[in-house]
Parts: structure tokens; C-alpha cells; sequence
């Protein structure tokens, strides 16, 4: 039996709501199949399961808000069969107070007889023929009887619209219980370098004029590959500081700051990006910033960031000096892109210039570490050809 947690989404997630199921007991599963969706603070998010197996038992109803880590449904693995498996008893949730429930925990217990089953809830005569008029299950309902009796104003109050969630608030309060939790527990240090892009530039000017506008490149597709590629040689700086030690991470998965459009920000993140051709970045970033305004991202995307990169150039900003996304352990931010005096074989000239920064956790790199992973994504962006 595998138990199927909500999973932690981010940093700044302690909780979520499951708004819906996206399957049913019996169903078979594939890892990375989504299986649910559940509201955050920041958005709603499809839910990805992470094993193979068969749904055995969904343990919440829609609507219902849990805390990060707790098991939301039972999964069958190979081999196993429903009648080898039943559920341990525990005190009821609160949500359900009339009647003992099942423990959420679903253990696998071989040989050993069926629990009775739970007495049903106490409900009034006249609040049982309110609930079918609304379609209502009062099995579902908290009473406020006496002994939790669930009363016909319980239902009443049920079938009334809940009040509006101020998401933009929520999201304030989580973005700012993350970024002070990384300030209090990150040593940060910070270096930044002005970098030339009068070859990339050229090079992609050129590039675009013979494509057509679906395959045309932004300049910051450009910055993203650089610092994938870079990480390839520098992987102190990508990979998660957990349980008192850095752990590095399986891919380069960069997250990617997107300012949202009621406020506030969200850094889904993009796969596997030193692998893959600037075209493809290009219409994957493209499409990552579409749904993270407007549609359903993926767990998998704001949880497998595995370093944040942050563009504030189209803001006319000159450097970004960012905060890291624990549990991650560096941040990268770009600025905009505008020319500037510079030195060149000798002669002074006008280039087109980014300024880069690197925010670091200095419990795992430092700054000679740091200092030199700026200077290679320099290099390589004098090169755009390899990128």
C-alpha cells in the first residue's frame, strides 16, 4: 500500500485545497499521471501522482484544506488486491465530528478481521430533507447539535457560497513567511558582473530575421541556456539545502520568477534546460508563462526548481540583488540589456551589456566558487553558436 501525500509545493506552501479528483477507486495510475487539482495560495496546481499503482482510496473530499504531507489517497501496488488490505481506526478529524473515522494512514494488515464499520451520522429529520432538496450528503456536515447532531441550520449554513478568498493577500503573506524564512536561515553572499552581449546579440538579431515570428528568440531564452550549461560545471549551485546538508539535484531544473498579473510572483520551473534546443526553451518558457497566469500548473513545476533565475530587465531595471527560494541555494537575476561605454581590444566602444548577479548560500559554496560561475556564463554567451 502507498500512501499519496499532498506535496509540498513550494516554500511558501504549508497547505492546500483539493478542488477536485481527477480519478476514482479502481483507477489505474502512472507516475506523472495528474491525479488531482489543489489551490495554494499563488494558484491552482495539477497534482501529479509519483508512483504507478491503482487508486485504492481517496481520503478527502473536494473542498477539504490539509496540510502539506498529509495523505490524500491509498494506492495498490503490484500484487496487491483490495481484500488484502483494510484501514486502521483513529480518533475522527475534525471535520467530522458525530462519528469515528478512519486514520487518513493506510497500513497493509494481512489476515486479520474487518473493522466494523462506522455508525452513521445523527442527523435531524428536517435537516435530512433539506440536505436531498440541496443535494447535499450530510454524512459530510459538522454538527452543532447536541452529541453533533447535524441540525437543519447546519445545513443551511452549508449551502450558503463561502466567502471569497483574497488571494492576492494570501499570496503576500506566503511570498513574505518564505523570503524572511530564507533571509533568518540563508547566509547569503552576493556577487554580480557586467557582461558583454554585442556577439549574442548580433547573433540572434541575425537569427530571428530568418525565422518566422512563432520561432523567433527573446534575449532571455539566451540567458536562461547559458546558466544551465554553466550549472553543468558548477553543481554546488544547484541542488537543495535539506535536513543540515546540501543535496544536489537530479536535473537542472530552472525556476523562473513570472510576475502575475493581480500582483505578486510565482517561479515555476522549466526541465532539464542545458538539454534542450533554444527553439524548444522558447515555446516551453512561452507556454510555462501563459498557464502560470491563466491556466493549472503542474506539481512537478514548482517543486523540481532546482535554481531561480529572475529577469526584471523589461522594467528597466540596471540588477537584480534577488532572495533564494529554499530550499534551493543560489539565485540568479539579469537586468535589462542596454549599451554602455566599453573597453575593447584597446579602443573604447558602445556595447550592448547585461548586468548578472549570483545570490549564494554560503553553507555550501563561496564566493571564489560563485566568482568563477559567473565568469563562465560570460564566456559562453560570447559563443551564442554552442548555446
Amino acid at each position: 500500500m502507498i500512501e499519496f501525500k499532498l506535496p509540498s509545493l513550494g516554500a511558501d506552501m504549508d497547505a492546500g485545497t483539493l478542488l477536485e479528483w481527477q480519478v476514482k477507486p479502481g483507477d489505474k495510475v502512472k507516475r506523472g499521471q495528474v491525479v488531482a487539482l489543489i489551490d495554494t495560495a499563488k494558484a491552482a496546481v495539477d497534482v501529479e501522482c509519483w508512483h504507478d499503482g491503482e487508486i485504492f482510496e481517496l481520503l478527502i473530499e473536494p473542498g477539504a484544506k490539509v496540510p502539506v504531507g498529509t495523505p490524500i489517497a491509498t494506492l495498490l501496488e503490484a500484487g496487491e488486491s483490495p481484500p488484502s488490505v483494510r484501514r486502521q481506526a483513529a480518533p475522527a478529524a475534525p471535520s467530522t465530528e458525530s462519528a469515528p473515522a478512519a486514520s487518513p494512514m493506510a497500513t497493509a494488515l494481512v489476515d486479520e478481521p474487518a473493522l466494523p464499520p462506522a455508525s452513521r451520522p445523527r442527523v435531524s429529520p428536517a435537516a435530512r430533507k433539506r440536505a436531498a432538496e440541496l443535494g447535499l450528503d450530510p454524512a459530510a456536515l459538522s454538527g452543532s447539535g447536541p452529541h453533533g447532531v447535524v441540525t437543519l441550520e447546519d445545513v443551511e449554513a452549508a449551502a450558503q457560497p463561502a466567502a471569497p478568498v483574497d488571494r492576492h493577500a494570501a499570496m503576500r503573506q506566503a511570498i513574505a513567511a518564505a523570503m524572511s524564512r530564507s533571509k533568518r536561515e540563508i547566509p547569503h553572499y552576493y556577487l554580480s558582473e557586467t557582461i558583454a552581449l554585442g556577439n549574442a546579440m548580433t547573433w540572434l538579431q541575425a537569427r530571428n530575421a530568418q525565422s518566422t515570428p512563432e520561432q523567433r528568440l527573446l534575449p532571455g531564452v539566451l540567458l536562461l541556456k547559458a546558466v544551465a550549461l554553466a550549472l553543468r560545471d558548477y553543481p554546488q549551485l544547484n541542488g537543495y539545502w535539506r535536513e543540515g546538508a546540501f543535496q544536489p539535484a537530479a536535473g537542472i531544473h530552472l525556476g523562473v520568477a513570472i510576475a502575475l498579473r493581480q500582483g505578486g510572483l510565482i517561479a515555476p520551473a522549466l526541465h532539464d534546460v542545458a538539454d534542450k534546443p533554444l527553439r524548444q526553451l522558447m515555446s516551453e518558457l512561452g507556454d510555462l508563462v501563459q498557464r502560470a497566469r491563466s491556466g493549472p500548473l503542474r506539481s512537478s513545476e514548482l517543486s523540481d526548481a532546482s535554481l531561480t533565475i529572475t529577469q526584471l530587465g523589461d522594467q528597466g531595471v540596471d540588477c537584480v540583488l534577488g532572495v533564494i527560494y529554499p530550499p534551493q541555494v543560489a539565485l540568479v537575476g539579469f537586468g535589462r540589456i542596454l549599451e554602455r561605454p566599453w573597453v575593447e581590444a584597446g579602443q573604447l566602444c558602445v556595447r550592448p551589456t547585461v548586468m548578472a548577479s549570483l545570490a549564494a548560500d554560503h553553507r555550501v559554496s563561496d564566493g571564489h566558487y560563485g566568482a568563477r560561475f559567473l565568469g563562465e556564463i560570460r564566456q559562453l554567451l560570447q559563443d551564442p553558436d554552442k548555446l
